[in-house]
């Protein structure tokens, strides 16, 4: 899907709470970006209309009466005929024809949707850390563990648009249960919820840390944030949690790298910002895992476009 007018392609982000919608350059620039709610509690109608009033609001910015075409990532499985399933979060939303939805609103208008995390991974191979890698596993580590795969330059995304669910490899059969259902989960030991819970315990443990300084002694307050403050003003049982944390991610990336020969991770999301030492922790955890062949060539590496990735690769989707 392509568009010849580059100012006139709309990437749209669609998260639980906020839903982003932005004009965006063959480039990669966002040449304007907005903001909704996207009162997804209400119901698919609802979001649908908020995702309506976004990209018209984005035209109006565009200097175009009409638009090129639109990308939209959206949290759950998306099938090859745009229909998102079960986006977590989102009420009453089992199986929802986004792709025809939005046609109908736009007649004629190219439209691409895709699982956020896939779109974020497209976002990296076009525009930013992945641009020299045609092959790489992406991550986005934050509230919880998601992923994409880039396969010669493109997104793998198996028979149903399922593939890349890496929060959800089991790295320990007789592990804490996951949201999902399943037993040790990669999301289970380090996203974001699973994260502060472990720590909390440890801090029961070393009430000396300065965790428990910059949260006022409130255990029920500890959140990744806060450990990563401490962590870089030298917190050693902070660096602690994050490291074990990196070494857990790594297990479960080696484990992707075998199965699909892979020698590139690129690692984003919220949680992958706390510190070198981090990115190196899970480095260090990968090479150990992989099989002997891969060791030496295993990289990885920092996603550089934060928080507009999902809506730069929402855009790309329709480049």
């Amino acid at each position: 899907m392509k568009t010849e007018d580059a100012s006139s392609i709309v990437g749209v982000d669609v998260g639980g709470t906020t839903i982003k919608a932005g004009i965006v350059s063959t480039g990669g620039s966002i040449l304007y970006q907005n903001k909704y709610p996207t009162f997804a509690e209400r119901g698919p109608a609802t979001v649908v209309k908020q995702i309506n009033e976004a990209v018209l609001d984005a035209l109006r910015h565009s200097g175009h009466e009409t638009v090129g075409a639109i990308g939209v990532g959206c949290p759950g499985v998306v099938d090859d005929e745009g229909v998102v399933k079960a986006p977590p979060n989102f009420v009453d939303w089992d199986e929802v024809p986004l792709k025809r939805e939005l046609g109908l609103l736009f007649p004629g208008v190219p439209i691409g949707v895709e699982n956020d995390a896939n779109a974020a991974a497209i976002a990296e191979s076009k525009f930013g850390a992945g641009v020299d890698y045609p092959n790489f596993l992406f991550v986005i580590w934050g509230t919880g563990v998601g992923g994409g795969l880039i396969m010669n330059h493109k997104i793998f995304r198996g028979p149903t648009g399922g593939a890349g669910e890496i929060g959800h490899i089991s790295i320990d059969y007789n592990g804490p249960q996951c949201n999902c259902g399943n037993i040790g989960c990669v999301e289970a030991y380090v996203g974001q919820r699973y994260l502060s819970q472990r720590s909390v315990e440890k801090l029961r443990k070393h009430p000396e840390s300065r965790i428990l300084r910059l949260v006022g002694g409130d255990l029920s307050k500890v959140e990744p944030v806060y450990i990563s403050q401490a962590a870089h003003e030298g917190d050693a049982v902070a660096r602690e949690i994050l490291v074990e944390a990196g070494e857990l991610l790594g297990v479960g990336l080696a484990s992707v790298m075998n199965i699909m020969d892979l020698r590139i991770s690129i690692i984003g999301g919220g949680i992958s910002a706390a510190g070198d030492f981090v990115m190196q922790a899970v480095q260090d955890s990968v090479v150990r895992h992989v099989l002997k062949p891969l060791k030496s060539d295993i990289r990885v590496l920092p996603a550089k476009l934060g928080n507009n990735a999902g809506l730069l690769g929402a855009a790309g989707l329709v480049m």
